[in-house]
């Protein structure tokens, strides 16, 4: 079983993928582990990389590309990242997670140690970045919800709550 959890920044999606891939005893590959360990290899931020990576097609596409070697050669795994719905051709549930930005600005203001207010501003700086390298490179409309076959409001359920809603979907497919 593939499963893409995917989701803004915020979302919930690392902490999502490591509850259910300890609830259901399966490995889970990260996108922003990847963009972060790259980032790191270069002695960037992840804004810095971000901005660095809007020049550089080549990071997206490497990024994509292990995401999607790995999920094919795999039985089982949780691939967490913006667009593993859109490159992990044999995902049996595509899932994405939202939540209010303002929500979403206090997870991450919480999460790294700084204001709400920078957070909002670097959040909305990282987001049109990866929407323009998105529509660029891949012709990947990130707003479109499509690909999705389930969509979970994280500030309506909490991480425990949201893995049963997943378990459950995975009965009927």
């Amino acid at each position: 079983m593939i499963i893409t959890i995917g989701g803004l920044a915020g979302t919930g999606t690392t902490t999502l993928a490591e509850v259910l891939s300890e609830k259901l005893d399966v490995p889970y590959i990260s996108a922003g582990f990847i963009f972060r360990e790259m980032a790191a290899e270069r002695g960037m931020t992840v804004l810095e990389f971000g901005e660095f990576a809007e020049g550089n097609d080549d990071i997206d596409k490497e990024i994509d590309k292990r995401q999607a070697e790995k999920a094919k050669s795999a039985e089982n795994l949780i691939v967490e990242g913006r667009l593993s719905a859109f490159f992990v051709d044999n995902a049996d549930l595509r899932i994405c997670l939202m939540t209010p930005f303002d929500v979403r600005s206090k997870r991450i203001a919480q999460r790294e140690d700084k204001s709400v207010e920078i957070a909002k501003e670097e959040i909305i700086t990282r987001e049109k970045s990866e929407a323009l390298r998105y529509k660029e490179i891949h012709n990947i409309d990130i707003s479109n919800m499509e690909i999705y076959d389930l969509i979970v409001n994280t500030d309506s359920f909490d991480p425990e709550s949201i893995s049963e809603i997943i378990i459950q979907t995975l009965k009927v497919i």
